[in-house]
């Protein structure tokens, strides 16, 4: 599914106030929507007291981008949410960070299939987020929901 309004909402998104308020914004994405890499720019208001990157800036640099593609790729017969989500931090970050979020399309065909047989089902995604050097400073960790709206309904 290549919806033309996902498009112009994707290039709205660096407009987002919370997105400019942390000084993070999405660096690129592919135009099927399976991929975005998202970078977190080191200002003076989104470091904490050591100078490092705030983890809450960290983390909401992940956290809609999962569910982005899956329901981007799935469409309107299913609805999709973030169940869960963990952020474990392995260095202090400095600079400009990165994260890649990407979710293959023949996984996703694989998702839609498992929905499409179950009804529902929950999926686990992981991203690692690296400084300027390559260097993996923290590893994000996200369960997400997807249910198809044709549950309790005739097909």
């Amino acid at each position: 599914m290549n919806n033309p309004k996902f498009g112009k909402l994707i290039k709205k998104i660096n407009m987002y106030p919370p997105f400019l308020g942390m000084g993070v914004r999405v660096r690129s994405y592919r135009d099927d929507f399976t991929c975005f890499e998202v970078e977190l720019r080191s200002r003076w208001y989104n470091r904490n007291l050591f100078g490092t990157h705030f983890g809450g800036s960290l983390y909401s640099m992940c956290d809609p981008f999962y569910v982005f593609i899956v329901t981007m790729n799935l469409g309107r017969g299913y609805i999709v949410w973030d169940k869960s989500a963990a952020i474990e931090f392995l260095k202090p970050a400095k600079g400009t960070i990165l994260g890649i979020f990407e979710i293959d399309k023949s996984r996703l065909e694989e998702i839609r299939g498992e929905v499409d047989e179950l009804g529902k089902n929950t999926y686990h995604f992981e991203a690692e987020l690296t400084d300027e050097t390559g260097l993996v400073v923290a590893r994000v960790n996200k369960e997400v929901y997807v249910r198809s709206k044709s549950i309790g309904t005739n097909k």
